[in-house]
């Protein structure tokens, strides 16, 4: 299929009201734990009218959308492979690499496949240790996993626990991987509000990790508010044993128990209050990193690991709800920050949403040292829109290492996976698409693809529902890139492709 054939559905469906409604539930619910992402469990089902099933079927039947499972994708993007869950059912999460080896986090645990042969990619290990979200880095003989969720104690057959109890943990968890097919556990760190999400900044010795959490209560006593800040764990390579946090800076000082950072509703209606962050992205050759923290995105120096210094705080309260994840270009003078309108459970990419929000926020870096400045030029969202009973938004995506040029692979769930160029920042463009149909046409079922990165040569995308897919681009635009070879790859711990 041709890169704009009718699959880039200019889709009209009549479901304003539906689709409006819907989202708005979704939002007024918040969290029930600390995050509007999915929990310790897929989500459950949520029905839709039987207007808008009418609606998707009559879409589907009309090649508006694809059917229901279909894999569709550009005339440049080849479907190489998918590997089906296997032992561990759970939500498929974020990835890592290193070497020949890519490993996948899973609600129940993580999954390491050998990709040295990325048409066949071969399942080393599969490790059962529940606690969303599983999000997985590696570094050296160490794999890093986020603990998110309340557990009964630290160890990998805890249960779930009320946060509102003392004995409640959540944290870090740290693995042995110097055996590929038998990573070890070998330490715990426990974390105020547990670990969402987690960054590396790795160094000769030790590692740090930035560990974003967030959404404090004053009836959880490890998580209380304001929290408006990180906590940074120092982890000894030759003794992991020896883990701890060392420091917890306050990125959003203020008064009080609401602190400094966006207030949200009823100041900023939509507008996801900032208590943490959800996620940072550090660019360790330049001493930068930039923040997504709920109602704010911020830039910051890490010249010194354990004291990460803001920069410059931006936020957008007329089209972003929750600032989630963030991406430098290489030269660093742009950074693209994500909106997860929805928290990943409802259905954004439709013309009754729009093109603003649910999107990725491009901002170019201005002046220099601490006196430079986020400045936004535009947004880009995916131009396919996606049926009601999808779950879309703006997801995990990386660079593809093109000199001259700022591409990048994203992750938009079952909008599925975008291929983008946003050289010029005003004027992001879409150029490469891969995606499966509806998982359902009657209710709203979460899946779609977590994270899509781009590592030697091949996209990697951990699907929440269907396994672990491999890509293939073809194109003039992206080709250079696949001479780039990295050893070892967080895309939260950017590297210097050509440093």
């Amino acid at each position: 299929m041709t890169l704009y054939s009718p699959r880039t559905r200019r889709r009209r469906l009549g479901v304003a009201t539906a689709a409006a409604g819907l989202l708005a539930a979704l939002l007024a619910a918040g969290p029930v734990s600390a995050t509007p992402d999915p929990g310790d469990k897929s989500a459950a089902p949520k029905s839709v009218s039987k207007s808008t099933e009418a609606e998707v079927e009559k879409a589907i039947s009309a090649g508006d959308i694809p059917g229901q499972d279909e894999v569709v994708h550009s005339d440049n993007i080849q479907h190489v492979t998918n590997i089906p869950k296997d032992a561990l059912p759970g939500t498929n999460s974020d990835l890592a690499f290193q070497g020949k080896y890519a490993f996948a986090g899973n609600y129940d645990g993580f999954r390491v496949f050998d990709i040295s042969n990325p048409k066949a990619p071969k399942t080393v290990a599969q490790v059962l240790c529940p606690g969303s979200q599983n999000d997985v880095s590696v570094s050296g003989n160490l794999l890093f996993l986020s603990t998110d969720s309340s557990r009964s104690d630290d160890s990998c057959a805890s249960t779930t626990q009320p946060a509102s109890e003392k004995s409640s943990w959540e944290g870090m968890k740290v693995f042995d991987i110097s055996d590929k097919a038998n990573p070890k556990y070998v330490s715990a760190v426990e974390t105020a509000c547990g670990s969402h999400t987690h960054t590396l900044v790795p160094e000769k010795k030790n590692v740090y990790v930035y560990v974003s959490s967030y959404s404090p209560s004053a009836t959880f006593p490890d998580c209380q508010p304001p929290h408006d800040g990180i906590s940074v764990i120092k982890v000894p390579r030759s003794a992991p044993q020896k883990a701890a946090v060392v420091n917890f800076p306050v990125l959003f000082p203020g008064e009080g128990a609401d602190g400094g950072g966006n207030p949200g509703a009823p100041t900023n209606p939509g507008v996801s209050k900032t208590t943490g962050c959800h996620d940072i992205t550090v660019l360790p050759s330049k001493d930068l990193a930039a923040g997504a923290c709920m109602g704010d995105g911020i830039l910051f120096s890490i010249a010194d690991p354990e004291n990460p210094k803001v920069i410059d705080q931006v936020q957008d309260n007329v089209n972003f709800a929750f600032w989630h994840s963030a991406t430098f270009n290489q030269k660093a003078n742009k950074v693209v920050f994500t909106d997860e309108l929805g928290g990943g459970g409802a259905a954004t990419c439709n013309a009754e949403i729009g093109p603003d929000r649910g999107a990725n926020g491009i901002y170019d870096i201005t002046g220099k040292g601490d006196k430079r400045k986020l400045v936004f030029k535009s947004y880009f969202k995916i131009p396919r829109h996606q049926a009601d009973t999808e779950n879309c938004v703006a997801h995990n995506g990386s660079l593809i290492p093109v000199k001259g040029k700022d591409l990048m692979v994203q992750a938009w769930y079952q909008g599925g996976v975008s291929v983008w160029d946003f050289t010029d920042s005003t004027k992001p463009k879409e150029i490469g698409y891969f995606e499966r149909g509806p998982l359902s046409t009657d209710k709203i079922q979460t899946g779609g693809s977590w994270s899509a990165y781009y590592y030697n040569g091949y996209v990697f995308s951990n699907d929440i529902a269907k396994g672990f897919d491999v890509l293939k681009i073809n194109d003039s635009r992206t080709d250079p890139a696949s001479k780039i070879r990295l050893g070892e790859l967080n895309v939260q711990t950017q590297p210097d492709y050509f440093g």
